[in-house]
């Protein structure tokens, strides 16, 4: 029996997520350079939209790093979070796009990103991305 390769019905409709333009992350001196310590961000009420129902999908962004030479700005982060909240993307991508976003910010030693969603439909998911320099 063959089997007979489809396109799924989100062909290209996420392929703009890399190239979105979002709020720009803000930073500061880390006038610890050269210790090592971890830095955690929790985002409880984080909301996106999915792109098949429309509809919103809450979750809680995790964010554990080991800066560098430059520290996140809390209120650019709250900003840059929220700029997710009429977007339709899906779960995967909301996480490769923050990692990605926060590494060309602030250049950390370490970061990883977690999302964790509530359960939607019966199904639970999170998703995870580290990055080390």
């Amino acid at each position: 029996m063959s089997e007979k390769k489809s396109e799924s019905s989100y062909e290209d409709k996420q392929d703009h997520i890399p190239s979105w333009k979002t709020p720009e992350i803000e930073w500061f001196a880390n006038v610890y350079a050269g210790k090592e310590y971890n830095i955690e961000f929790t985002i409880p009420e984080f909301t996106a939209v999915c792109p098949k129902t429309g509809l919103p999908d809450f979750g809680t962004i995790y964010i554990d790093y080991i800066p560098r030479m430059r520290c996140v700005e809390l209120k650019s982060l709250k900003e840059y979070m929220m700029s997710f909240r009429n977007i339709g993307i899906f779960h995967e991508n909301v996480v490769n796009k923050i990692l990605e976003d926060f590494v060309l910010a602030v250049d950390p030693l370490y970061v990883k990103v977690v999302g964790d969603y509530n359960v939607r439909g019966g199904v639970k998911t999170v998703v995870k991305r580290e990055y080390k320099a």
